[in-house]
């Protein structure tokens, strides 16, 4: 495999998807550390569906709050103005289409954008979340992840293996490789990591993978 981004650098090229005046939730993984490299300038709300509006970075070592959690039950901060409700709310929030955005990891990403995200065959256990009603329910759908499982095996596949979470709801793909948009046309590649070659993704990408006439380097803060 070529070195790609670290998932801390994975979560910086997302959080340059935000937008101002954004809803977004951040799935577990590598997307809750989307919320500590919100660029400067942006106000977004973030959303975490065990019922919490105005989430903030993650917190400090020896600042947590017991009472103060994600849905990955990480210790997070609130930003001023910030509610908490119960889930009910939360769903209904997801389900009634208000967020602008969600970013999730992911197990297998399709050809056509289906989405794989909550078991990996084999695995006693799931874990399902609120997946399925985030890739319904948000305007976007992105997702973060590596581009190969550690066997080496690609993630970006042209048909899913996986049980799915969701089919045809996925945007744009953000890895440690490169940046792949969902298109009706198939996959776009856009960006490539530093130090990556278009060659190299297309070697670690199981499906077809057409090139932009634009396609660079990822620009990554500081």
């Amino acid at each position: 495999m070529p070195s790609g981004l670290s998932r801390e650098q994975i979560a910086q090229r997302a959080a340059q998807e935000l937008r101002h005046g954004y809803t977004v939730n951040l799935g577990i993984g590598i997307p809750t550390l989307v919320a500590n490299y919100i660029p400067p300038g942006i106000e977004v709300l973030i959303h975490s569906q065990n019922g919490i509006l105005g989430c903030g970075p993650l917190a400090a070592e020896g600042e947590e709050d017991p009472d103060l959690i994600n849905a990955g039950a990480q210790y997070i901060t609130l930003r001023p103005g910030a509610c908490c409700f119960d889930s009910a709310l939360s769903f209904a929030m997801i389900r009634g289409g208000h967020l602008d955005m969600t970013i999730l990891g992911g197990f297998q990403v399709s050809a056509r954008g289906d989405l794989a995200n909550w078991m990996v065959p084999g695995q006693r256990y799931g874990n399902i979340g609120g997946a399925m009603d985030l890739v319904n329910g948000a305007k976007r759908v992105i997702v973060t992840m590596e581009h190969c499982t550690k066997r080496g095996e690609p993630k970006i596949v042209e048909t899913c293996t996986y049980p799915l979470t969701g089919v045809r709801c996925v945007d744009l793909v953000i890895t440690d490789l490169a940046v792949i948009a969902v298109t009706p046309e198939g996959l776009l590649l856009q960006e490539v990591a530093p130090g990556v070659s278009v060659e190299e993704v297309r070697r670690h990408t199981a499906a077809p993978l057409r090139v932009a006439d634009d396609v660079h380097e990822m620009v990554l803060p500081g």
